[in-house]
Protein backbone atom coordinates (compact mmCIF):
# COMPACT_ATOMS: atom_id res chain seq x y z
CA UNK A 1 0.00 0.00 0.00
CA UNK A 2 1.68 3.42 -1.14
CA UNK A 3 1.26 6.53 1.35
CA UNK A 4 0.59 9.29 0.52
CA UNK A 5 3.29 11.83 0.85
CA UNK A 6 1.68 14.99 -0.45
CA UNK A 7 0.64 15.66 3.57
CA UNK A 8 3.96 15.30 4.88
CA UNK A 9 5.70 17.88 2.10
CA UNK A 10 3.79 20.62 2.47
CA UNK A 11 4.36 23.80 0.27
CA UNK A 12 5.16 26.45 2.00
CA UNK A 13 5.39 30.36 1.79
CA UNK A 14 7.79 32.19 3.18
CA UNK A 15 8.81 35.71 3.61
CA UNK A 16 12.73 37.50 4.60
CA UNK A 17 12.15 39.47 7.55
CA UNK A 18 14.44 42.33 7.04
CA UNK A 19 17.38 43.17 8.82
CA UNK A 20 20.83 40.94 10.15
CA UNK A 21 20.24 38.97 13.44
CA UNK A 22 22.40 37.50 15.67
CA UNK A 23 21.89 34.28 18.18
CA UNK A 24 23.52 35.06 21.64
CA UNK A 25 24.17 33.49 24.95
CA UNK A 26 23.97 34.34 28.38
CA UNK A 27 23.99 32.39 31.84
CA UNK A 28 20.86 30.92 32.86
CA UNK A 29 20.37 33.34 35.79
CA UNK A 30 21.04 36.30 33.60
CA UNK A 31 18.15 38.91 33.96
CA UNK A 32 16.03 39.72 30.45
CA UNK A 33 18.53 42.37 29.06
CA UNK A 34 17.18 45.37 28.25
CA UNK A 35 18.97 45.49 25.21
CA UNK A 36 16.32 43.48 23.40
CA UNK A 37 14.33 44.99 20.87
CA UNK A 38 13.44 45.28 17.30
CA UNK A 39 10.34 43.95 15.67
CA UNK A 40 11.51 40.68 15.80
CA UNK A 41 13.24 39.35 19.02
CA UNK A 42 12.72 35.77 20.82
CA UNK A 43 14.45 34.81 24.42
CA UNK A 44 14.40 31.43 25.39
CA UNK A 45 15.34 30.33 29.11
CA UNK A 46 16.61 26.15 29.38
CA UNK A 47 19.02 24.64 31.55
CA UNK A 48 22.28 26.69 31.84
CA UNK A 49 21.63 29.00 29.17
CA UNK A 50 19.42 32.32 28.35
CA UNK A 51 19.37 32.52 24.55
CA UNK A 52 18.12 35.44 22.29
CA UNK A 53 17.82 36.30 19.02
CA UNK A 54 17.44 39.88 17.98
CA UNK A 55 19.16 42.35 15.49
CA UNK A 56 22.46 42.29 15.58
CA UNK A 57 22.81 46.46 16.12
CA UNK A 58 21.52 45.59 19.62
CA UNK A 59 23.67 43.38 21.05
CA UNK A 60 26.28 45.02 23.31
CA UNK A 61 29.88 44.15 22.60
CA UNK A 62 31.63 41.19 24.58
CA UNK A 63 28.13 39.55 24.68
CA UNK A 64 28.54 35.66 23.39
CA UNK A 65 27.30 36.09 19.87
CA UNK A 66 26.53 34.12 16.54
CA UNK A 67 26.11 37.33 14.13
CA UNK A 68 25.48 37.30 9.94
CA UNK A 69 21.80 35.36 10.39
CA UNK A 70 18.82 36.17 7.93
CA UNK A 71 15.06 35.16 9.02
CA UNK A 72 12.67 33.59 7.17
CA UNK A 73 9.45 33.52 8.48
CA UNK A 74 6.80 30.54 7.04
CA UNK A 75 3.27 32.03 6.76
CA UNK A 76 0.81 30.86 9.28
CA UNK A 77 -0.86 30.86 11.51
CA UNK A 78 0.04 27.16 11.16
CA UNK A 79 -2.21 24.38 12.45
CA UNK A 80 -0.71 22.46 15.25
CA UNK A 81 -1.92 19.34 13.47
CA UNK A 82 0.13 19.98 10.40
CA UNK A 83 2.98 17.16 9.65
CA UNK A 84 5.99 17.95 7.85
CA UNK A 85 6.51 21.94 8.50
CA UNK A 86 9.94 22.23 9.34
CA UNK A 87 11.18 18.84 7.81
CA UNK A 88 10.19 19.61 4.04
CA UNK A 89 12.51 23.16 4.92
CA UNK A 90 15.23 21.82 6.55
CA UNK A 91 15.50 19.12 4.32
CA UNK A 92 16.23 20.28 1.02
CA UNK A 93 17.99 22.79 3.17
CA UNK A 94 20.49 19.82 4.91
CA UNK A 95 20.77 17.71 1.14
CA UNK A 96 22.32 21.21 0.21
CA UNK A 97 24.39 21.62 2.91
CA UNK A 98 23.14 24.82 4.81
CA UNK A 99 23.09 25.29 8.39
CA UNK A 100 19.49 26.52 10.13
CA UNK A 101 18.61 27.73 13.33
CA UNK A 102 14.85 27.29 13.92
CA UNK A 103 12.28 28.97 15.79
CA UNK A 104 8.46 28.22 16.89
CA UNK A 105 6.32 30.57 18.30
CA UNK A 106 2.28 29.48 18.69
CA UNK A 107 1.22 30.53 14.95
CA UNK A 108 4.37 29.43 13.01
CA UNK A 109 8.16 28.67 12.43
CA UNK A 110 11.24 30.56 11.54
CA UNK A 111 14.18 29.54 10.07
CA UNK A 112 17.37 31.54 10.90
CA UNK A 113 20.26 31.17 8.30
CA UNK A 114 23.35 32.48 7.39
CA UNK A 115 23.35 35.46 5.28
CA UNK A 116 25.98 34.22 3.31
CA UNK A 117 23.56 31.58 2.66
CA UNK A 118 20.26 33.40 1.93
CA UNK A 119 20.24 33.68 -2.02
CA UNK A 120 20.98 29.66 -2.18
CA UNK A 121 18.60 28.53 0.83
CA UNK A 122 15.64 31.06 -1.26
CA UNK A 123 16.47 28.79 -4.88
CA UNK A 124 17.08 25.36 -2.55
CA UNK A 125 13.58 26.04 -1.08
CA UNK A 126 11.84 27.28 -4.07
CA UNK A 127 13.43 24.05 -6.10
CA UNK A 128 11.28 22.19 -3.25
CA UNK A 129 8.10 23.67 -4.36
CA UNK A 130 7.78 26.92 -1.42
CA UNK A 131 7.73 30.40 -2.42
CA UNK A 132 9.84 33.10 -0.66
CA UNK A 133 8.72 37.00 -0.64
CA UNK A 134 11.70 39.39 0.07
Amino acid sequence: MSQDNSRLSPRLSLRVIPGCFAVSRLDSNDEFPAWVSGEFYSVSRAGNELSIVCEERFVPQGTRSEPNWSVLEVSGPLEFTEIGVLSSLAGPLADAGISIFVLSTFDTDYLLIGKNHLNEAKNVLAAAGHSIKD
